[in-house]
């Protein structure tokens, strides 16, 4: 599996394993079936959070992933995948829906090492802005909250604990999720190595491109690297959806809008879906790992987060490895991409 740069100094395979399922969708014997597949395949690190698992969020369940990952590597499994991790913050399950403060990541980061097993996180993260963000579909009516000084002093003060943190040897790197390209600037800014920031974990599919300007731009020059989760959109890009279906224990079948993913009927999201399968069709592709392979086409560094409710789902996710999509195929998803802007 080809593996692309993690900030200036590490790498990360192209596909990492998302495990946000682990514990509701997917129980335990299949998510390490999943675990045992992904690390078979060359996926080199995993991707789990505090808050996990989703499809429902509830504190009663916080935690509940990093045990199953847990458990996983201290089945003889540990050293075989790299781990990363997030810290939830304000309005989350985890505290009481407390913002993230330098008080809260000690403790936070003690609890995922407990519940991992291991004495380090090779990749610890802040899951979102405690000034609030505009992913999740928030993009539509953004406008930033917070004060200047206060949101500055805030990282100036979590930054000073991460490096902590380093020293203490509990965190080995650091990244952001659901995060802004001046919310970048100022962690950037704000941490010397070895908490320089080297990652950034957004929304990023053919179907949601919205970090294609600003983001890119910094991620390029300052040698960040984009963990794109949904990167097959919640589903939506495997087609499964079309004409309106909702598979038996699908996502949808839960949460039928997909977090604001379809709405107005999916009309949108249906024409954009057709149109990029028509491009693999043409192609002779899978459209599954077209979408994939199309992230590594990208000007900046990027590893996809693929999570799948089963292990068949996975394993055919996984067939994307080291495919290399044509130009022409590449023109053709973008010229999609113009006639089919932001669908969700």
């Amino acid at each position: 599996m080809r593996h692309v740069p993690l900030g200036r100094d590490d790498t990360i395979s192209e596909i990492m394993l998302g495990t946000m399922t682990y514990g509701t969708q997917t129980d335990r014997p299949d998510a390490y079936r999943q675990m045992d597949m992904a690390a078979d395949a060359g996926v080199t690190w995993l991707d789990t959070a505090e808050v996990y698992p989703v499809n429902p969020m509830r504190a009663e369940t916080v935690g509940v992933t990093e045990t199953i990952v847990g458990e996983w590597l201290a089945e003889g499994n540990a050293g075989r995948m790299r781990i990363a991790t997030k810290h939830g913050g304000e309005g989350g399950p985890s505290r009481d829906g407390a913002p993230i403060t330098a008080d809260t990541i000690r403790p936070t980061i003690e609890e995922s090492l407990r519940r991992l097993g291991v004495d380090a996180i090779d990749l610890y993260q802040f899951h979102w802005p405690n000034r609030g963000s505009f992913q999740f579909r928030q993009y539509w009516s953004y406008r930033p909250e917070g004060r200047r000084d206060a949101i500055v002093q805030d990282i100036a003060d979590c930054a000073g604990a991460l490096a902590e943190e380093v020293s203490r040897g509990t965190i080995r790197a650091f990244g952001l999720s659901n995060e802004s390209t001046w919310g970048m600037d100022r962690w950037i800014g704000a941490c010397a190595d070895p908490v320089r920031p080297v990652s950034l974990q957004n929304e990023y599919s053919l179907l949601c491109r919205i970090g294609d300007t600003d983001l890119t731009e910094m991620m390029v020059y300052e040698d960040v690297t984009m963990l794109a989760f949904s990167p097959l959109a919640a589903g939506i890009l495997t087609g499964k959806y079309q004409g309106g279906a909702v598979p038996d224990g699908s996502r949808r079948a839960i949460n039928e809008e997909l977090g604001g993913r379809w709405t107005r009927g999916g009309e949108r999201v249906e024409a954009a879906v057709d149109a990029y399968h028509a491009v693999a069709r043409d192609a002779g592709l899978d459209p599954v790992h077209m979408a994939l392979a199309w992230l590594q086409t990208r000007p900046f560094a990027c590893s996809a987060i693929l999570g799948a409710t089963t292990a068949e789902q996975l394993e055919h996710g996984l067939k994307a490895q080291d495919l290399v999509l044509p130009d022409d195929v590449v023109k053709a998803i973008d010229a999609t991409h113009r006639a089919h802007p932001m669908p969700y």
